[in-house]
């Protein structure tokens, strides 16, 4: 099994992303059940097919996510998954389940005429790019994962209940704050209450509580930026009340299903990367993904966090894309 650690991240005096890059493509997808889809590609339009999946669910994608791939060598599709981001109904939890989001991805590369692309996925979007990957292996032609988030109970638990919350209790202490004492040995639930009722100043309230948590968390060390991110009003709404809904119904998985189904994985190449230090999904699901699928690349990332951002991270996931591009170029 390959497995290597990046010991020190490299120098921040250097961005490691590509420059920024302008769509050259933008689409808007019906998929039915009232969801209107937001998909763009920029990049090189006779380049390697590539799919970015965002993270929440409900977080969306934006322009920075694009400098993760050579917009010279690289056909960078990205869109905005059911509910969130440019796509409508904003916040809508209706026929927005786990499938309907595999489906998704299929409709869009089908829309485009690509046969198999790169899917690049962190966080719930490695979730989701597994849960691709094993239901239509045939349609991948490389996976770049990053924050393995495996959606099992435990995951939900160890930060939604107790875990992270004993690494930063002065942050949970403000996350358990909108709910009831009562109601605080179960936040999921009590939290789907709230985000799912008509009192849209508690909803929002609550929203912010849930989104600020996850960002908080996010890196190393604290970061404003990706933690104003999180607090943004819209961003919130549709990050709290997606991620919420997923977690109350196990994301719409069966029991430990994307380490089970990993033998679907085998001949596609990949690359695992993750911060030893993440504290939203512990190195724990990525280390067992490693061994469920030895054919990938691990690249564990000393001093890093969960952040796709953060430079070691960053740096490490650049460098996957790259070498992806030579192999499959």
């Amino acid at each position: 099994m390959a497995h290597q650690t990046s010991r020190q991240p490299p120098s921040t005096d250097r961005d490691p992303l590509y420059p920024p890059v302008e769509a050259y493509a933008v689409h808007r997808l019906d998929v039915g059940d009232g969801h209107r889809l937001y998909a763009e590609e920029c990049g090189n339009p006779d380049g390697i097919p590539a799919v970015f999946l965002h993270g929440g669910p409900g977080a969306g994608c934006g322009a920075s996510h694009r400098r993760f791939f050579d917009p010279e060598r690289y056909r960078i599709v990205l869109f905005d998954q059911r509910g969130c981001g440019r796509s409508t109904p904003h916040a809508g939890l209706d026929a927005n389940t786990t499938w309907d989001l595999v489906a998704d991805i299929e409709r869009i590369r089908d829309m485009l005429g690509i046969e198999r692309w790169l899917v690049f996925g962190g966080s719930w979007g490695s979730t989701l790019a597994l849960a691709y990957a094993e239901t239509h292996p045939e349609r991948v032609s490389a996976l770049v994962l990053r924050g393995i988030f495996l959606c099992r109970p435990q995951e939900i638990d160890w930060f939604y209940r107790q875990g992270a919350s004993w690494i930063f209790p002065d942050y949970w202490q403000d996350f358990l704050a909108p709910i009831p004492q009562a109601e605080q040995d179960d936040p999921v639930s009590a939290y789907h209450r709230l985000l799912t009722g008509n009192d849209d100043e508690a909803m929002l309230s609550a929203a912010k509580a849930w989104s600020i948590w996850e960002g908080r968390c996010a890196t190393l060390l604290p970061d404003q930026r990706i933690r104003n991110a999180f607090a943004d009003d819209r961003l919130a709404l549709s990050l709290a009340r997606i991620e919420c809904h997923y977690f109350v119904n196990q994301s719409f998985l069966e029991d430990n299903q994307l380490l089970r189904d990993a033998h679907r994985l085998t001949g596609i190449p990949g690359v695992i990367i993750h911060g030893r230090y993440d504290l939203i999904c512990p190195l724990r699901s990525a280390w067992e993904l490693h061994r469920a699928w030895p054919g990938a690349d691990f690249r564990l990332v000393d001093g890093a966090g969960h952040a796709a951002f953060e430079p070691g991270i960053a740096a490490e996931l650049i460098a996957a894309t790259d070498r992806f591009a030579d192999v499959l170029g």
